[in-house]
């Protein structure tokens, strides 16, 4: 359930990991110029050729972009999570930025992916998946973990005290974000959602 809004994920269409109730395995489509990747990383992508602008160069594609980081099991889980996610960002058009507000808006994107990734770590043995969607105004970043405590925000009872930071970051730097609970298992999805830049 989000934490600041009254309607349920889903309201922009299929969402990544389940988290709308819809497995890989419905047969539902991923939309052209959607990849998935494994737990190195290596991408599996269409075979479409990327977008073309008016002056022949690469543009940023359209429509909505998906991508999958499978994270169980593996080792060093949150650089991996950090440079598949620049990876999908420079494939996106939000990098290399152009200006300084591009650039902050992509720098927020990975230290979300990286407070998300890591509280998983912290206090759910782990994430299992990260999951990215993007279209032309809003990206979202989905872990799955096997967690069963409710992240929530608070205030860092001391600023120059380690921890306790992570979803007072994600809350203050997101356009929304909440907990989606796993069916008939253990588990969750914390999603968080930022705009695209300008």
């Amino acid at each position: 359930m989000s934490t600041t809004r009254p309607y349920p994920p889903g309201d922009r269409g299929h969402e990544p990991s389940g988290a709308s109730g819809v497995s890989e395995a419905s047969g539902e489509e991923v939309p052209a110029g959607a990849s998935t990747a494994s737990v190195t990383g290596t991408a599996a992508s269409s075979t479409l050729p990327p977008p073309v602008d008016a002056g022949g160069a690469e543009a940023a594609p359209r429509g909505r972009q998906l991508r999958r980081l499978e994270l169980q099991g593996a080792s060093g889980v949150v650089p991996l999570a950090r440079d598949f996610t620049r990876q999908a960002l420079y494939d996106w058009g939000w990098l290399p930025a152009a200006t300084a507000d591009q650039r902050a808006a992509a720098e927020d994107v990975l230290l979300v992916v990286s407070e998300l990734v890591t509280n998983a770590c912290l206090h759910a043995e782990g994430p299992d998946e990260l999951a990215l969607a993007c279209d032309n105004k809003v990206i979202r970043l989905e872990v799955t973990d096997r967690g069963t405590g409710q992240p929530a925000p608070r205030t860092p009872h001391r600023a120059g005290r380690p921890g306790g930071h992570g979803m007072f970051i994600v809350q203050r730097l997101c356009l929304d974000w909440g907990v989606v609970r796993a069916e008939g298992r253990p588990g969750k999805t914390v999603w968080a959602e930022l705009g695209a830049p300008a």
